[in-house]
């Protein structure tokens, strides 16, 4: 039967995503309240300019005292969608001890304090829930934490940024260097102003950080996982990658060592196999590819960020928490029981392209192929071609078998050090294999 008081929610930010969740709030209130078993209603919007013409919202929820709203003691549920750390930390703890569960699409702020927050969480009795931190509408968490949750998953690769995405595609197929690629994003609403957060990887580490420790059971904070941005790809390095017969991505990578008695977390610009599900993932999409003993693998796919998108995951919490209050009960919760310490990525072991500009004269392959042996770096494939202008300087390309981060940094602080090689053009990690 249909319980007629309804679920209060309060809802802390009412941007692109926030104005979204209560316009579908609104729209589809008949709907939610039959799939919950109660009507919602939205009882507070807490913004920081109320001047602000807000279409579709009554003017009276609208407050700029948002600890007042989350400490009334008739709130439900706390939306929050203002992102950031404070107050997103102080407002979520408030809300807990004040008897609301928690639906939040703040990464950052999980990926630093994730376990403090569920653990007050289960103090309190209540939900934190947060689908659309990691990938918009892409249903990912609750597969990880739920449907994978008999399963042991080995590895976690994923893009997981669309505007990283969209700029590497656009250099892809288009020949496009990096600046170029970035003002279209931004011209195209897909970058912000300031696109640091997105392209120098830190949007991508924090969700990084909040898949490895889900899909592992463990504690991996954002300081844990190994960051390198995609500013430095180039036209030339996509050339190469087209000649190996892959594409380039910024990839978040979450592994379980082979032995499982660590993990490791890492996002930077890698090489993949055009025959590698993740490249031809394109535009601003995402996808998230699972590797599990029992599921075997397992693609997510689709828009990672927008206001609708994002909506549509926040909102999907919302419907879970709603049904857990009406039930009594709560849903899964922290799993970090297995308390796997995090690698760090010098022990990390992949594959490498390497491109070096060295002097155009015999015996510079030999110096090199030296140096990789005597860091205990195995050579697969070596390309070398002059410079069409002349000046004496050719390009060496060299393709590693699998070999450990340490080993492939010493082997290249040493190839600095040879008088034949006058710079190392770029590094690229090759994964996908």
């Amino acid at each position: 039967m249909m319980r007629t008081r309804p679920l209060k929610v309060a809802l802390l930010g009412c941007g692109v995503v926030g104005s979204e969740v209560a316009r579908i709030m609104t729209t589809h209130a008949d709907d939610l309240a039959a799939r919950i078993g109660a009507p919602v209603e939205l009882a507070g919007v807490a913004v920081r300019r109320p001047s602000k013409v807000r279409e579709g919202i009554d003017p009276a929820l609208v407050t700029t005292d948002a600890t007042a709203l989350v400490k009334s003691g008739d709130i439900d549920v706390v939306v929050e969608v203002i992102g950031g750390i404070e107050p997103a930390r102080t407002l979520i703890t408030t809300a807990f001890e004040h008897g609301a569960s928690v639906v939040s699409a703040n990464k950052a702020l999980l990926a630093q304090d994730g376990a403090a927050l569920h653990a007050l969480a289960e103090e309190q009795g209540r939900d934190l829930y947060y689908e659309a931190a990691v990938a918009g509408a892409i249903p990912l968490i609750r597969p990880l934490r739920e449907s994978l949750a008999g399963d042991k998953v080995n590895r976690v690769l994923g893009i997981v940024n669309g505007t990283t995405n969209f700029i590497l595609d656009k250099m892809d197929s288009t020949g496009a260097g990096y600046q170029e690629a970035l003002d279209e994003a931004t011209a195209l609403g897909y970058a912000e102003a300031d696109p640091t957060a997105d392209v120098e990887g830190f949007d991508a580490a924090a969700k990084a950080a909040i898949l490895a420790g889900i899909a592992f059971h463990t504690r991996v904070r954002l300081d844990d996982v190994y960051r390198e941005g995609m500013t430095e790809v180039t036209a030339a390095d996509f050339a190469s990658a087209r000649r190996m017969g892959c594409t380039i991505k910024l990839l978040a990578i979450c592994e379980r060592a082979a032995d499982g008695g660590s993990v490791t977390a890492r996002v930077h610009p890698a090489m993949i196999p055009l025959s590698h599900p993740l490249a031809s993932v394109r535009g601003a999409y995402n996808a998230v590819f699972v590797e599990s003993d029992a599921a075997g693998q397992l693609m997510f796919y689709g828009p990672g960020a927008g206001g609708a998108p994002t909506a549509s995951a926040v909102l999907g919490d919302l419907v879970a928490v709603c049904r857990n209050k009406l039930s009594g009960a709560t849903g899964p919760g922290d799993s970090a029981y297995t308390q796997l310490p995090v690698s760090p990525m010098g022990e990390v072991v992949t594959r490498y392209h390497i491109s070096l500009d060295v002097a155009d004269k015999p015996g510079v392959l030999a110096q090199v192929a030296t140096v990789f042996a005597e860091h205990g770096v195995s050579i697969d494939t070596v390309r070398q071609q002059g410079r069409q202008d002349g000046g004496g300087e050719a390009s060496l390309v060299v393709v590693t078998h699998r070999a450990s981060d340490a080993s492939l940094n010493g082997t290249v602080e040493a190839l600095r050090n040879l008088d034949t090689v006058r710079g190392v053009a770029s590094i690229m990690r090759v994964e996908g294999e």
